[in-house]
């Protein structure tokens, strides 16, 4: 990663995350699609980025790093994103991290629940857009859908 620039590693942490989603939302079902949404291989490979992208970068290339003080206000965190490229990167894998993981939990709850595949595509479509989003309709969504007989969509 070191010989990589921040552009690219922004452009492969997109592309990494890309078939996930696609299979979520169009084969559920697959077997391929079930072990990457219970063993999280595409997180784990993007937390390894996030440390390299957010610890340890942003030193090596000279700048300050990381203030863990910063995290105590809504100034200090914004702070945080000024002008080094490798801790904007390591914010957005962040979140390329999280709302995978999310869009997962929807899928694997959702099937367990029952929950027709149909119901559940707006859901992973907004946790790949605006996570918290996504989580918060299947929520509702499982409030009024879990463990029924019939879900059709």
């Amino acid at each position: 990663m070191a010989s990589m620039t921040p552009e690219t590693a922004f452009t492969y942490a997109n592309l990494l995350v890309l078939p996930q989603w696609l299979f979520m939302i169009v084969a559920p079902r697959w077997r391929v699609t079930q072990m990457l949404a219970r063993m999280l291989p595409i997180p784990m490979i993007l937390g390894g980025m996030y440390i390299y992208y957010l610890l340890i970068a942003p030193v090596a290339s000279g700048g300050p790093g990381i203030d863990f003080g910063s995290f105590g206000s809504l100034a200090g965190v914004q702070s945080l994103f000024k002008g080094q490229k490798e801790i904007v990167l390591g914010g957005w894998i962040h979140y390329l991290a999280f709302d995978l993981v999310a869009g997962s939990y929807v899928l694997r709850d959702g099937q367990s629940q029952g929950i027709a595949h149909g119901w559940l595509i707006p859901c992973l479509l907004l946790c790949f857009m605006l996570g918290p989003i996504g989580l918060l309709l299947y929520g509702l969504l499982r409030m009024f859908l879990g463990n029924r007989t019939e879900t059709k969509f």
